[in-house]
């Protein structure tokens, strides 16, 4: 039984599916996953699309369907009584299944550790009455596991393994028909109707201030989803013509966006990584329900949020968030990247990054979980 919560989590799980079934070819798979998860043969009792939630005041509001979400998932298990239980990301979700499946004897596991270390530390005790083995993205989160004596393990990142550590920008461009030459940027308002209703306006207009210096620039918005296809295709056509001649919107390839573009302007999430790993100068942007915001500035311990800056330990790539998300604040960080990207000043510590994280991470996945159902024989 496997439950990802959006759509980077289904890239995880059906890497893991896959994995899982070499060495059992047999197996049958259940739970909540996206369109890859499917293709792989889970099947899919929800939507991936009921998970994706993001902050403390949006699941509030859909607190009732999630509750009944998680009722027929316990039921499920309790009906099929899988091997394993598999929740991949989605924490405050998923480790509520975790719980309650496990009750029933159910050995379970969690892929993604939960951000312990930006916030909520103690969450560990929780985690250890929920789940009994961790899979985890970043080599520095087992020690943390470890410290609690809970059993953990790194598997590194699949999209580690699927990028290549020098990334080929002429082959990106060629493929959505770009010029060789010329400043290209991507913008990246998210995966969510809430991430993208806040920031999409706001990327474009930070856009629109950089044509005037960079009069060539051509603008790559990919939408991960055909709804949020519809929704920035509309929010496009409200630009001047003159503006619309720059910019061009994809159904998905956010990844073959990014690897054509020289910068990256995105929102918080699994994407920071992704433009790391393709070596790209990023701008990160923070913007969330006031109620969401406030909370966080009182409970986040960390110095940084974006994936690139936690994994190196230093302030690589610059973070705005919330009020200061704004196109005249945005624009200057963005030409100071368009600068770093000429200079190739970031490829050193991006490279020695992803090195860190290409550990084969499907099969390694693949390979903790059975040797903990092994163990528990």
């Amino acid at each position: 039984m496997i439950v990802a919560g959006e759509l980077s989590g289904d890239i995880l799980g059906a890497g893991l599916i896959r994995a899982l079934k070499v060495e059992f070819p047999h197996a049958e798979f259940f739970g909540v996953g996206g369109p890859l998860m499917i293709a792989e043969g889970l099947e899919s009792l929800a939507p991936i699309e009921t998970l994706s939630v993001m902050g403390l005041f949006e699941v509030l509001v859909h607190l009732p369907k999630l509750l009944r979400l998680k009722a027929q998932l316990v039921k499920a298990a309790e009906d099929r009584m899988p091997i394993a239980f598999i929740g991949i990301d989605a924490p405050d979700f998923n480790l509520k299944v975790a719980a309650s499946v496990k009750q029933i004897g159910i050995t379970t596991f969690h892929y993604v550790s939960p951000s312990i270390w930006v916030w909520r530390e103690k969450r560990v005790f929780t985690i250890k009455k929920s789940v009994d083995k961790v899979l985890c993205l970043f080599p520095f989160e087992v020690a943390l596991y470890q410290k609690h004596k809970m059993d953990a393990a790194c598997v590194g990142h699949r999209l580690a393994d699927e990028i290549p550590l020098q990334p080929d920008v002429a082959y990106a461009r060629r493929t959505l028909n770009l010029p060789e030459h010329g400043k290209v940027l991507a913008l990246l308002p998210g995966s969510r109707v809430s991430e993208v209703s806040r920031l999409l306006d706001i990327f474009m207009q930070t856009a629109i201030l950089l044509m005037d210096t960079h009069p060539e620039l051509k603008v790559l918005i990919p939408a991960a989803t055909d709804h949020l296809h519809e929704v920035i295709e509309s929010a496009v056509a409200k630009l001047s013509q003159e503006a619309q001649a720059h910019m061009v919107v994809l159904k998905g390839d956010s990844r073959l966006a990014m690897q054509a573009s020289d910068v990256v302007l995105l929102a918080s999430g699994t994407a920071t990584l992704e433009a790391l790993l393709l070596k790209k100068p990023m701008v990160v942007a923070y913007k969330f329900s006031s109620v969401t915001a406030y909370i966080a500035k009182k409970v986040v311990r960390t110095p940084y949020f974006s994936l690139p800056n936690i994994l190196s330990g230093q302030p690589l790539v610059p973070e705005v968030f919330q009020a200061d998300v704004t196109p005249e604040r945005l624009k200057p960080l963005v030409e100071e990247a368009f600068e770093k990207a000429d200079a190739h000043g970031l490829d050193a510590e991006f490279l020695k990054v992803h090195e860190s994280l290409r550990l084969n991470a499907d099969k390694a996945a693949a390979k903790a979980i059975i040797d903990k159902l092994v163990n528990s024989i």
